[in-house]
């Protein structure tokens, strides 16, 4: 369902007493909200994820309209309904993680890293990133791929990018594999992302 985020990453919801989540969410507040990529394709099992474990509770009254404009900017439609009678804003106090990165990386975050840490710098970038990259540099991630992580692939596809690295999927003689590179120091932006692949790349080719 939408949400939004607060400073803490705790989802925001904004639902109707007349929907049935609401009203599980009343006779039991435990809930998870499982969150994927909105630009993942082909194979779903290959794209990152993550759901987010914890504890859903109607917003006070002194923390309404912080939680209101969050969730208003994310979705300004909502100024259509956002005052109805039947609608409330939720949030959740997330107390576990758990995130798949495709093939083979998963793990448990707990609660106190995930409240502690920052959005991505290349989160409104990466969805043109790997676009380019694997439209028009298959040949260069595959070579990334056996250099940097020890695996002969005939196909490479990368699926999720941050500031430290990158993950790739790749087909090999043994099947399907995933694997996590690390960029050789921290990008904050495409421009070093680039600088930092090149460098890379011509390590690779070396």
């Amino acid at each position: 369902m939408p949400y939004s985020l607060d400073d803490l990453g705790r989802p925001i919801f904004l639902v109707s007493t007349m929907a049935m989540h609401t009203q599980n969410l009343q006779a039991d507040p435990r809930a998870s909200l499982f969150v994927t990529e909105p630009e993942a394709s082909g194979d779903p099992l290959g794209s990152s994820r993550v759901t987010l474990i914890g504890s859903v509770s109607r917003i006070p009254e002194p923390e309404l309209a912080a939680a209101r404009t969050v969730y208003l900017t994310g979705y300004p439609d909502s100024k259509y309904w956002v005052d109805f009678d039947d609608f409330f804003f939720y949030r959740m106090d997330v107390l576990d993680v758990y995130y798949v990165g495709g093939f083979g990386v998963m793990g448990w975050v707990a609660a106190s890293e995930y409240s502690q840490a920052q959005p991505d710098p290349l989160v409104e970038h990466k969805s043109d990133i790997m676009q380019h990259l694997n439209a028009d540099h298959k040949d260069a991630l595959t070579l990334l791929a056996k250099r940097f992580a020890g695996i002969d692939a005939q196909e490479a596809e990368m699926t999720a990018i941050d500031r430290l690295g990158f993950h790739l999927r790749l087909k090999t003689h043994d099947g399907m594999k995933g694997t996590r590179i690390a960029f050789l120091r921290e990008v904050s932006n495409p421009s070093q992302t680039r600088e930092a692949f090149v460098e890379m790349v011509k390590q690779a080719r070396q």
